[in-house]
């Protein structure tokens, strides 16, 4: 399962048109499966289900009769038909309401009925974009959970802004900016990777505001900030280290000879949310191309377009030329017994 993860503008929703074969791409290609979306665009299409942010559902139906609509768009052979409606009610857990009309659902639950539409038919690749956005807490841990129990049995694409909840449920984390790639890693690779100092958060009690100038005294202590004062009194500050150096010994001996009471002291761990603005706030900015840039760039573009075509026209003429040989070779043969 993999979390596709962008700023907005990045271009996700453009490559995941790409991908299911909507928009045509102006370079490269798409592969799903073996089959390639330009070539083979409706064995490619079976293979994916796609639910998009804003799924057009059906109103006046009820889940059962879209879900059986969509099995019937997507082909799912007659016989087959309500074995695969059955299927998918209890796979997306709404067969409770798979009666009731799609516009009498919760938000929760229509939902789920977008992401059956995305099911039918089996399909290997699951394409999911903002599938919890506009749910209540209750709802999105339900379809988390429904998520994560698709992924053992179907690749997931996963296109969210809560990036907590691509870091719970998703093994792989693409990143994109501008159009183009920027990482690709597991959660907790990007957050190792972007944590730079090392980094203490402590909660103290220190009545005499003391603690500022006791630290001027601990050894590699980089920095102390103020991060924010708590009801009780106390106060939670960040201190930073020149190096790698474990200070939390020193800090536990001298902040107890200045009745300084500590209440908390941990590690600082970076988050998917500070891997993620790590990333696109380092990426280099690139020049913006001139017209005349663009103008060869698709001059170039459609040169090699023409290529390929005339290799191909040429190929197929080749191909053919030998077949006929081969045949006359043939008749050569079958003559002279």
């Amino acid at each position: 399962m993999s979390g596709f993860l962008g700023p907005n503008g990045a271009g996700k929703t453009t490559t995941m048109s790409i991908i299911t074969g909507y928009i045509e791409p102006s370079q490269g290609k798409v592969e799903i499966n073996g089959y390639n979306v330009s070539k083979k665009p409706r064995k490619a299409k079976r293979e994916i289900g796609y639910m998009p942010e804003t799924t057009p559902l059906y109103n006046e139906l009820t889940p059962k009769e879209f879900i059986k609509y969509m099995a019937e768009l997507k082909g799912v052979p007659r016989k087959m038909r309500k074995q695969e409606v059955e299927r998918v009610l209890k796979a997306v857990n709404i067969e409770d309401v798979k009666n009731k009309l799609i516009r009498n659902l919760s938000r929760g639950y229509k939902q789920r009925v977008s992401l059956a539409g995305a099911l039918v038919g089996n399909p290997k690749v699951l394409i999911l974009d903002e599938p919890t956005v506009g749910l209540d807490p209750k709802q999105v841990t339900q379809i988390r959970d429904l998520i994560k129990s698709l992924g053992k049995n179907h690749t997931v694409l996963l296109s969210s802004h809560i990036l907590s909840e691509v870091s719970q449920i998703c093994k792989k984390v693409i990143i994109i900016n501008k159009g183009k790639l920027v990482a690709i890693d597991t959660p907790k690779n990007l957050e190792a990777k972007t944590e730079k100092e090392n980094v203490l958060l402590i909660t103290v009690e220190d009545p005499e505001n003391k603690i500022e100038d006791v630290v001027k005294s601990i050894s590699n202590i980089k920095e102390i900030k103020l991060i924010k004062e708590l009801p009780d009194g106390t106060k939670q500050y960040s201190i930073s280290s020149n190096d790698n150096s474990d200070m939390r010994k020193e800090i536990f001996s001298v902040f107890a000879k200045n009745e300084i009471t500590i209440f908390e002291l941990k590690k600082a761990e970076m988050s998917l949310e500070d891997a993620f603005l790590n990333l696109i706030d380092n990426q280099k900015e690139e020049p913006e191309k001139t017209k005349a840039e663009i103008k060869k760039e698709k001059k170039e573009l459609k040169e090699k377009r023409k290529k390929e075509k005339e290799d191909k026209k040429i190929e197929k003429q080749n191909k053919k030329t030998e077949k006929n040989k081969e045949k006359t070779k043939n008749k050569k043969k079958g003559g002279d017994k």
